[in-house]
Parts: structure tokens; C-alpha cells; sequence
């Protein structure tokens, strides 16, 4: 991962499983938002290969590389819900792009799509008329529309109270449960790495490259290396 001649990430290898919950972790400034930006085909790595079921998404023909994006759902950090639209309105903007749906259909998916947030009756509700967690949500639905076999997030707790970054965390792990997704959450917030997280990477700014793998829970109990302890305890005493 590149910007020009300045390197951010080299030597990245890892794999995400069908249905895990799998974390991009590290401390700021070492690639995580850049990294999931080459995941969702946003930008081209400078070097490498992202594949999906064995076929390369950056050296796919066109067509392809639609297809395999469609079965992605991706949630930024601020929701990015247009504030001039309805609830109803900013899900339904894949189903209308996307599909030949028609629109008692895509009403119909909508309605699902939010009772599935917890947003049941809120269709007509404007961003600016929900609180912050009620806006995640409502992204989340938004990811959700098409169906998509793996949900990307984008520091989902970002701005929450801990009350509401839990309800997240729960929702998310509901949504794997139930609906048999693959989630793939770029975060720095411990509470949710460890309460959702079953896989990981762990992205080091230093040395540019990737560091750790696996069950967060499982680095925090067996990991020697010192530079993800001190990230995993956020630097405090061990007993």
C-alpha cells in the first residue's frame, strides 16, 4: 500500500474466513482505513493481489469487479447518509441503482432492512433527526440492502457512547449469527475488538507491515511480541 513513493504497508498477507468477524487493528496512522479502501475497490494496491474466491478483484475484467463489489456492503465512519434523503430513501439507493426491483418491492426490502437495525418506523426520520447510534444503524442498513455476502466498517463506534458502541457490537454479532455474513471492522476501540472479534491483523506504523494475526482474545493471552501487548492493554501494568 502506497501513496506515490511513500509506503504505508508492505508484505501484507492474510486470509478472512467465511463468517468470521475479522479486525483491522493498529495504532493511528499505520494503513487501516487505507487498507480496507484497497478491500472495497477504491484504490489499487501498489503491489499485490485482493482476491475473492480465488479470483483477483484488481485484475478482473470490468464486469467482474462489479459483481464481486456487489456482494460487498460498506459502512464509512460517519454513516454517510445524505442528509437531504429520508431513512427510506438512503437504503433504498442500491436497491434503485442495482436491481429492476419495483418500487413497492424495494419499499417492502426497506421496511425489512431497518426492522433488521432496530429502526422499525423510522422511515421518513431525516439523519439530523436521529441520534449519532441511530445513524450507524441506519448505515448499517444501508450496507445491508443488497444482500451482500461481507459487510466492511469503517471505526463503526467512532463518536458513541459506550452504551450505544455496545448495542453495535451486539448488532453486529446478531447479524453474522443470523444472517451468515462475513464482517470486517476496521477499529482501535478494545472493548468491541475483544467482544467481536474471532480473527484479526494487526497493522504495525513502524515497520510497515503487518505484525500479528489471529483471535484478538487469543494475541492477548499468548502474544510475546511487546508492541501488540502494548496496544491490546493500551500500555497498562500486567499482573
Amino acid at each position: 500500500m502506497a501513496y506515490g513513493d511513500f509506503v504505508i504497508q508492505k508484505d501484507l498477507s492474510f486470509t478472512i474466513n467465511r463468517a468470521d468477524i475479522f479486525i483491522i487493528m493498529g495504532g493511528s496512522g499505520c494503513g487501516k482505513s487505507t487498507l480496507l479502501r484497497h478491500l472495497v475497490g477504491l484504490k489499487a494496491p501498489a503491489k499485490g493481489q485482493i482476491l475473492y474466491d480465488d479470483q483477483s478483484l484488481w485484475e478482473a475484467a470490468p464486469e467482474d469487479r462489479d459483481r464481486i463489489l456487489r456482494n460487498c456492503g460498506v459502512m464509512f465512519q460517519s454513516g454517510a447518509l445524505w442528509s437531504s434523503m429520508t431513512l427510506a430513501e438512503n437504503v433504498a439507493l442500491p436497491l434503485g441503482e442495482y436491481t429492476a426491483l419495483s418500487p413497492a418491492d424495494i419499499r417492502e426490502i426497506v421496511s425489512l432492512k431497518l426492522a433488521l437495525v432496530g429502526l422499525a418506523g423510522f422511515e421518513d426520520y431525516y439523519p439530523s433527526e436521529i441520534s449519532g447510534g441511530m445513524q450507524k444503524r441506519a448505515g448499517l442498513a444501508r450496507a445491508m440492502a443488497l444482500d451482500p455476502d461481507i459487510l466492511f466498517f469503517d471505526e463503526p463506534s467512532a463518536g458513541l457512547d459506550p452504551v450505544s458502541a455496545r448495542l453495535l457490537d451486539d448488532l453486529l454479532l446478531e447479524l453474522r449469527d443470523s444472517l451468515g455474513a462475513t464482517v470486517v471492522v476496521v477499529t482501535h476501540e478494545l472493548a468491541s475488538i475483544f467482544a467481536i472479534g474471532s480473527n484479526s491483523v494487526f497493522l504495525d506504523p513502524e515497520t510497515k507491515t503487518m505484525i500479528a494475526g489471529g483471535n484478538p482474545n487469543v494475541l492477548l493471552a499468548e502474544s510475546d511480541d511487546p508492541r501488540v501487548r502494548k496496544f491490546l492493554t493500551r500500555g497498562k501494568a500486567e499482573a
